[in-house]
């Protein structure tokens, strides 16, 4: 039997190493990363993921996932939701015992989403020249289970999410607002320095992966 379009996705790679983002940040990790992304953010880095990879079965997929053996595992991209088997991958994921994160840019419906899964939701702020695409209709969508992104690579990013926060009560409605620094674009100090004298209910956060390895490094 031929498999149906939403059982065969393109993977770049599926690999473990250790949450570098989150608040699950340091903890054990299988990566499921999808290719193809439709956003153009100008501090990406996974550009790589917008194009190559391989077709795989879902049934491929969770044998690699059952091989790796960890119970948390991540579907990140590029953009995992372009793809019209996501879901059912995060649904067969849950469903194979694991804790399911789904990192997304944001910009594509996450109401598609098993809510068993933690979804970590960019909000993507002025600087990544995509701010234009978010998906404001994913607000009302988030729980107390998700978590919401800012990257961050000026004052003015810092500003405009502040602003975003407060306005739609974030910190009040979701399990964190994380405040990210583009990697070796802005200080980090500065933006702790900022939450600070603010007193925004915001985690601050490092990439942790890339204080571990080249910061260019794939597959780590």
């Amino acid at each position: 039997m031929v498999p149906s379009v939403s059982e065969v996705l393109t993977i770049h790679e599926i690999y473990k190493s250790v949450q570098g983002e989150s608040t699950f940040a340091g903890l054990p990790c299988i990566f499921v990363r999808l290719t193809f992304c439709d956003l153009r953010c100008s501090w990406c880095d996974t550009e790589y993921a917008f194009s190559g990879g391989e077709k795989m079965e879902l049934s491929e997929i969770l044998d690699r996932v059952r091989q790796l053996d960890c119970p948390l595992v991540e579907v990140t991209g590029g953009e995992p939701l372009l793809q019209p088997g996501c879901a059912e991958l995060l649904r067969r994921l849950c469903e194979q015992g694991h804790q399911v994160l789904l990192e997304t840019g944001g910009h594509r419906d996450i109401g598609v989403v098993d809510p068993r899964v933690v979804r970590i939701m960019d909000l993507k702020c002025p600087d990544s020249g995509m701010s234009e695409k978010n998906r404001w209709e994913n607000l009302a969508l988030l729980t107390a289970h998700d978590e919401v992104k800012c990257v961050l690579a000026s004052r003015g990013d810092y500003e405009w999410a502040r602003a975003k926060v407060l306005e739609h009560g974030l910190t009040e409605k979701v399990r964190a607002v994380l405040f990210s620094p583009v990697f070796g674009k802005i200080e980090p100090r500065e933006i702790v320095e900022w939450i600070l004298e603010d007193k925004l209910k915001v985690r601050f956060q490092l990439q942790l992966h890339k204080m571990i390895w080249d910061p260019r490094a794939k597959g780590v």
